[in-house]
């Protein structure tokens, strides 16, 4: 018996049946019982189950007749808005596959994960649409289609919204045979096809580094997202009283699973938000009155550092769970004492999709810790030396688990892929330790992710930027702690002889080539930097060299 299992709430077993479905089945049969009821809020503007689930099944037969066939890979740039979930659901009813992308990536970030996964087409909003009609050309596309955001708006907003949009696409040039929109395949007559979706076909790519290196696609099947979903369901005691806040991004695992899948699992609405603002988020609680939300704990900080934070009205969460970087107790303390909910620390992986341990919902917390491992989940610490040697509690380890929502692969990397899942057990690359009660706690990386506000940052792509600069000799990317952002990116740089150059100018450099959150928050010139025995500049040295210098400023 594992030592996680006493302190399970009782309503949780230790083991469950999972139901047999595909990813677009959990929206079909929500939809069959919870028709008329509001799957969706934006803006003033509600959506039913009926509505997402006939408008997914229209946009799936338009991209049939598109040519999209089995496997094909669709992009998603799209952010939170009822469009997301109706090109979502629409992509994968077809038995095509779903790449969701991140908007705030560059062009050649993207033209990067586009090309890697073979997508075939991609759907997004106007705002998007310069970036996207230079992707269509170079990779030469099959389709694009937009979603306008004002589409699902309530009145004035959408006309407001409209104009913005006519804006962001003018000058913009397509080639008439490949452009579509969503809109108008909404009003059409198209008939909805009903395709049955094996639950075993890959579903879903995920972009992510694991641990090390550059972005690598993670394969997701349609069972492991939905079994996944049903561990959250059965963690969280969901229900269809239940309302979740969405701030997270969809095209994430956590918000993917935490806020969109597992709720349309069990019939509940979503408040979508399609980026964080404090206030903003401060007032959608105030006013949809959502009994959950999900966040990392950079918003907890910016939420209960607003200087009327009193004045809201936080009185209808019950929970709000926190996850993707290391929460501390005084974010945990300050937010419950102000919004008078419970904050629940968990864990996961999209290898794994995303949570698959946490805090008890009702049961004993311990602040630090990731929690207990999910029904059905397998976790133990070895030897981060020899990877093999299982630890005893309370000894420091890699965290390796085992669990039925395991990725498929990484695409098109079986070396990887082999490197990260041993005979079924997934090397998280994480370091820490289990104690005496079967609490998860993590204390270390095994690598050198940096996870900026609950962004995964590679330092080797900060690197690679760095070095195609033509003033530097050499350099590197660190991670340092920051009380808000969980951690903050440093840059160290020695400039070839003779050149001279200012921070301003490397940050203005860094965000030509970046995503915002990728960009260097310091930049220091030295004159050298240290290194090994065989020239290898150490990170962790300099890592360590500044969090010594934090300690002794405070």
């Amino acid at each position: 018996m594992k030592p996680w299992y006493e302190h399970y709430d009782k309503e949780v077993k230790t083991s469950y049946e999972y139901p047999k479905k595909s990813i677009p089945d959990i929206l079909d049969d929500s939809a069959h019982v919870n028709r008329e009821k509001t799957l969706t809020l934006f803006y003033g503007k509600r959506l039913t189950y009926a509505q997402i689930k006939e408008a997914s099944d229209k946009l799936a037969a338009a991209l049939i007749e598109t040519g999209v066939l089995q496997q094909d890979k669709v992009a998603l740039l799209l952010p939170n808005f009822p469009g997301f979930l109706i090109a979502y659901y629409g992509v994968l009813k077809t038995k095509a596959t779903v790449v969701p992308l991140n908007p705030l990536y560059t062009e050649e970030e993207l033209e990067y994960q586009l090309k890697d996964s073979n997508a075939i087409g991609i759907i997004g909003i106007p705002m998007f649409a310069k970036k996207i009609a230079s992707l269509s050309k170079k990779l030469k596309l099959k389709f694009v289609i937009i979603a306008h955001l004002s589409d699902f708006m309530a009145f004035p907003l959408n006309m407001v919204m409209r104009f913005k949009e006519k804006k962001a696409l003018s000058g913009v040039e397509f080639k008439s045979d490949m452009l579509l929109s969503v809109g108008k395949i909404l009003k059409s007559r198209i008939k909805p096809l009903n395709l049955k979706v094996d639950a075993n076909l890959p579903a879903v790519i995920i972009y992510s580094g694991g641990t090390t290196g550059v972005a690598k696609g993670i394969v997701l099947s349609h069972k492991a997202v939905v079994t996944n979903a049903f561990q959250i369901s059965k963690w969280g005691h969901l229900n269809d009283k239940e309302r979740i806040l969405a701030v997270l991004p969809l095209f994430h695992g956590y918000g993917m699973n935490v806020c969109m899948n597992s709720a349309v699992l069990n019939g509940m609405s979503i408040v979508l938000l399609p980026r964080f603002k404090a206030k903003e988020m401060a007032k959608a609680i105030e006013k949809y009155k959502p009994t959950l939300t999900a966040v990392v704990p950079t918003i907890l900080t910016a939420l209960y550092n607003l200087p009327n934070i009193s004045s809201y009205d936080f009185t209808s969460l019950k929970a709000v769970w926190v996850g993707a970087a290391p929460l501390t107790k005084a974010a945990k303390e300050k937010f419950e004492s102000k919004a008078g909910c419970r904050v629940i620390e968990g864990y996961g992986l999209t290898e794994s999709v995303t949570a698959i341990m946490a805090n008890p919902y009702m049961g004993k917390h311990k602040v630090g810790s990731i929690g207990l491992p999910f029904p059905d989940v397998d976790v133990k610490i070895v030897s981060h030396i020899d990877s093999k040697t299982e630890l005893k509690a309370n000894e420091q380890g890699e965290i390796v688990l085992k669990t039925p929502t395991l990725m498929m692969e990484y695409y098109n990397k079986p070396k990887e892929t082999s490197e990260a899942v041993r005979d079924g057990w997934l090397y998280t690359g994480d370091i820490g330790y289990m104690d005496d009660e079967g609490y998860f706690y993590i204390t270390d990386r095994k690598k050198d992710l940096i996870i900026v506000g609950g962004f995964n940052v590679f330092p080797r792509e900060i690197d690679e930027v760095l070095y195609k600069h033509p003033k530097v000799k050499e350099g590197i990317a660190v991670g340092i702690p920051d009380e808000y952002k969980g951690e903050k990116i440093k840059v160290f740089v020695v400039l070839k002889d003779n050149e001279s150059a200012a921070e301003d100018e490397f940050k203005e450099y860094f965000r030509k080539h970046l995503a915002p959150y990728k960009v260097p928050s310091e930049i220091e010139f030295r004159d050298s930097l240290p290194k090994s025995a065989i020239g290898k500049i150490l990170r962790r040295v300099l890592r360590q060299e500044e969090i010594k210098k934090a300690g002794n400023l405070k």
